[in-house]
C-alpha cells in the first residue's frame, strides 16, 4: 500500500508516451477492441437497452470530468491489485451490453413496467454515485489510496453507508440487468458483486491505518453498502 502514484506509461522502441496521452491511447485502444466485440457478438440494443447504454455513457462522461478533481495520492495498493479490479469491471461492462453465444436467453419475459422499473432504478443509482462523488471531493481514487491531506468523509450518503459510490454500482449493474433480463445481464452483476466484495475488506483495512479510532468509531454506526441491512 506504500507505492507512489505512477504516470501511465507507454513504450514503442525509444519512443515513449506518459501522462494524459498515454491514457487517450490506452482508452481508444479499449474502445477498439470493445467495439470489435460488440460486431462480433451482434448485441441487439432494442430500445430500453438503447437507453440504458445512454445513461451508462453520462455515467462515464460525469465521472471522467469529476475524477480531475482528486488530491494527489501520496501512497496506493499494488498495480497488480488494481489491475485485476478494472479488469472485472471492463468485463462486467462488456457482458451487460454484448450477447455472448451462450447466455443469450431470458430469465424473464418481457415486460414493460419491469423495463421502466429497471431505467428508473438506474437513473436513482446514478444520482446516488453523483451526490456521493460530490461530497468526497478530492478524497475520491480510483485505486485504494492515500490522499495528499485525506479526510474521513462522514456527510450526505456517507451519514449512513461507508461506500455509498460502490452501492450505486451495483445498483446500476443491478437495473440494467432488469432491463435487458438475459442471463450475460446477469453474469456481469454476478462479476462486479465480486470486484467490490473483494475490493471493500481491502479498503476498509486501508482506512483503518489511516484513520485509526476514528475509522473504528465511524464504522460502528454505518452500513457497508446498505442502511440497516449490509
Amino acid at each position: 500500500m506504500n507505492a507512489p502514484a505512477r504516470r501511465p506509461i507507454i513504450q514503442f522502441g525509444k519512443k515513449r508516451i506518459t501522462g494524459v496521452w498515454a491514457v487517450l491511447m490506452l482508452s481508444a485502444v479499449l474502445a477498439l477492441i470493445v467495439g470489435a466485440l460488440a460486431v462480433y457478438a451482434r448485441p441487439a440494443l432494442n430500445w430500453p437497452m438503447s437507453v440504458c447504454v445512454v445513461i451508462w455513457l453520462g455515467f462515464f462522461m460525469y465521472w471522467g470530468k469529476a475524477s480531475k478533481n482528486s488530491a494527489p495520492i501520496i501512497a496506493q495498493e499494488p498495480p497488480k491489485s488494481r489491475s485485476y479490479h478494472e479488469l472485472m469491471l471492463n468485463a462486467a461492462l462488456i457482458l451487460l451490453v454484448c450477447p455472448i453465444p451462450g447466455l443469450r436467453r431470458l430469465l424473464v419475459p418481457y415486460s414493460l413496467p419491469l423495463v421502466l422499473a429497471g431505467l428508473v432504478l438506474q437513473v436513482v443509482f446514478f444520482a446516488l454515485a453523483v451526490w456521493a462523488r460530490r461530497h468526497l471531493g478530492r478524497n475520491w481514487s480510483a485505486p485504494i489510496a492515500t490522499k495528499l491531506d485525506h479526510q474521513l468523509i462522514r456527510s450526505g450518503p456517507y451519514r449512513l453507508i461507508r461506500h455509498p459510490i460502490y452501492t450505486a454500482m451495483l445498483g446500476m449493474f443491478a437495473a440494467s440487468a432488469l432491463v435487458s433480463g438475459t442471463v450475460h445481464a446477469v453474469v456481469a452483476f454476478a462479476l462486479v458483486a465480486f470486484a467490490y466484495w473483494r475490493k471493500i475488506p481491502a479498503e476498509e483495512r486501508h482506512l483503518q491505518t489511516v484513520f485509526g479510532d476514528q475509522w473504528q468509531s465511524y464504522q460502528r454506526r454505518s452500513a457497508t453498502l446498505v442502511p440497516w441491512l449490509l
